[in-house]
């Protein structure tokens, strides 16, 4: 399998990892504060890629050279995750999903700032096309709600994590020094879980964790096992191997993933006009992934 064609499937494993914590992380929001969710999360991924890492052997003295990058990407990737469930705790997990979607043209404005990387004619039109079909869910196929503007708060809180996101894919390329995606991916979580931990001190002896229901401990296990330690080696692995623009065009396919899990839990499909609005996303990915 050749490097791009690896790179494609990490991606696709990684939509459907990452719209997993969108369905679950709906359920367990309003049952415990972002901070602590996150931090416990974050030290269990910590955890499992540190083992991958130190038995690889690929912890070395070089990759351990300005940890201020490790530190940097921390800063971004926490903040995505903080207000992630920040604004589940009142977005729809499809709704959610569909901000989620903006995050590619977000990233092509910072991969060209970071790394010069530019657009073509066809990848900004893919763009814009998935930019309308995200709007489209958001507002739930409302045209009125559109011409208002009327963004729900949720949505809101979680466009700004998607921008932090937007920011860590292509410094992921610009701040790696060689060092394997295991590796990378572990000195972020570290410093991840370190600044998450510091922010949530409080948040973290507050809660009384025996009391907390279940759906809240699958939501951390899932998040820590599948959309953490396995979401950040497979972005990392795909960021070294695809252009910026094309690893976050996979993003298209969580707001369909998301239905698929809604429906998997439970969970009933959303009305036939929002299901418009995902087919624009679909076509984004396509437009973007097709070569020039």
């Amino acid at each position: 399998m050749t490097g791009s064609r690896a790179g494609h499937l990490a991606m696709l494993l990684f939509s459907l990892l990452v719209a997993g914590s969108f369905a679950l992380g709906s359920l367990a929001a309003n049952e415990i504060t972002s901070s602590a969710l996150n931090a416990v999360r974050f030290w269990i991924a910590t955890l499992i890629i540190g083992a991958a890492a130190f038995a690889t052997g690929g912890v070395t003295r070089a990759a351990c050279d300005a940890s201020w990058r490790y530190i940097v990407l921390a800063v971004f990737f926490t903040t995505y995750f903080v207000l992630m469930f920040e604004g589940l705790k009142t977005a729809p997990p499809v709704s959610a999903a569909a901000v989620f979607t903006l995050t590619p043209i977000l990233t092509a404005g910072f991969a060209w700032l970071l790394l010069r990387q530019v657009l073509t004619p066809r990848m900004a039109f893919a763009l814009l096309v998935g930019a309308l079909g995200a709007v489209w869910v958001i507002f739930r196929a409302d045209v009125a709600a559109i011409l208002r503007f009327e963004v729900g708060p949720g949505e809101m809180v979680y466009f700004w994590g998607c921008a932090a996101h937007a920011v860590y894919t292509p410094l992921v390329r610009k701040l790696n020094r060689g060092e394997t995606a295991v590796v990378f991916s572990f000195g972020v979580l570290l410093a991840g879980s370190g600044l998450l931990t510091v922010w949530g001190w409080g948040d973290l002896v507050a809660t009384d964790w025996m009391a907390l229901p279940g759906i809240v401990w699958i939501t951390i296990l899932y998040t820590a096992v599948f959309a953490s330690a396995a979401t950040f080696v497979l972005l990392q692995f795909a960021t070294l191997r695809l252009p910026s623009s094309k690893v976050m065009a996979y993003t298209y396919l969580t707001p369909s993933w998301v239905i698929v899990w809604e429906l998997a839990l439970g969970g009933t499909p959303p009305p036939a006009l929002v299901l418009a609005g995902l087919l624009l996303t679909v076509t984004a990915l396509i437009l973007l992934l097709r070569d020039e």
